[in-house]
């Protein structure tokens, strides 16, 4: 995610990191240099009597551009679930340790609980970003517990079974009655529901020949575009051509940034950022004293 400070309008324009533009700017540098090629070829293009119009590219335009706002709103819409989801589960995450803590005797060790609920938010983070977790996991867990979460398809399930089994353990010592377990147990419930609502987004993207349909679209239109400009602009068809194209090109790969809200890419989810402060919160809420560095945008405000 980039964090930029409010800038004046007219900087803002030039604005490098953040931008599409260092993604495409190979692409938009093709598309000028076939404008410059096709307005060497125009006496030749001129001679075999065909023309092309701008007519049928405006409607072709108009079309591309609603199609390309439908496919935006729909992975916007799965950035948006997943940032809620991710909200959704800092609020689980501090409530159920709350919880835990006021409801248990004072003399009880949270130490180990904590360490599962820290480790719970990190192998969510990678297991949707597809990373290996052992080493990760290796600060939070015992090798018992180590070994059994990285056997499994989905380590996150199983912390948020060990989590279940460790309140069931106090449960059965009589320091929780069934009422405040199954309080507990429903915060538990909670951060379910996001495993498997980060898990729904991640192995369900937008249908692949939707995207596709759309991508060879633009393409070829800014491919033609110059030969339908060229007759009319001459020299300016490089210009304007590369401004259209900029436009169409920049909202495809956005598109395709907000499809994968999990990624590393710059308009993505902070993760590791998000999982820093949840477990930040749950340290201090447990009065530890070995509690990590914030994690802060870089010099180019990503924010990872």
């Amino acid at each position: 995610m980039i964090l930029r400070p409010q800038e004046h309008w007219l900087s803002r324009i030039f604005v490098w990191h953040g931008s599409v533009l260092s993604k495409i700017f190979s692409r938009l540098l093709l598309n000028f240099l076939l404008s410059v090629a096709v307005i060497a070829m125009l006496p030749w293009y001129t001679s075999l009597g065909v023309k092309l119009t701008v007519a049928p590219f405006s409607i072709l335009g108009v079309a591309i551009a609603i199609f390309l706002g439908f496919r935006n709103n729909a992975c916007y819409a799965r950035y948006v679930e997943a940032r809620l989801l991710w909200g959704q589960l800092m609020i689980a995450s501090r409530s159920l340790l709350r919880e835990v803590k006021n409801t248990l005797p004072d003399n009880t060790d949270c130490g180990p609980f904590v360490r599962l609920q820290v480790s719970f938010v990190h192998s969510l983070r990678m297991q949707l970003r597809r990373l290996p977790q052992e080493q990760t996991l290796a600060k939070y867990l015992t090798d018992e517990q180590l070994a059994q979460v990285v056997a499994v398809q989905s380590p996150a399930n199983h912390i948020l079974l060990l989590m279940g089994n460790w309140l069931a353990e106090y449960r059965q010592k009589g320091a929780l009655s069934d009422i405040l377990f199954h309080s507990l147990n429903n915060r538990l419930n909670d951060m379910s529901v996001v495993l498997a609502g980060c898990e729904r987004i991640a192995n369900t993207p937008v249908p692949f020949a939707y995207s596709l349909i759309l991508h060879r679209t633009v393409y070829l239109f800014c491919i033609m575009l110059p030969f339908a400009l060229v007759s009319d602009l001459h020299y300016m068809t490089p210009f304007v051509s590369m401004l259209i194209s900029y436009t169409f090109i920049a909202l495809d790969v956005l598109a395709e940034e907000l499809e994968e809200p999990f990624g590393v890419e710059n308009n993505d989810l902070p993760l590791d950022a998000i999982s820093n402060t949840i477990e930040i919160d749950l340290l201090q809420m447990n009065n530890e004293t070995h509690i990590p560095a914030k994690i802060l945008p870089d010099k180019c405000y990503q924010l990872t």
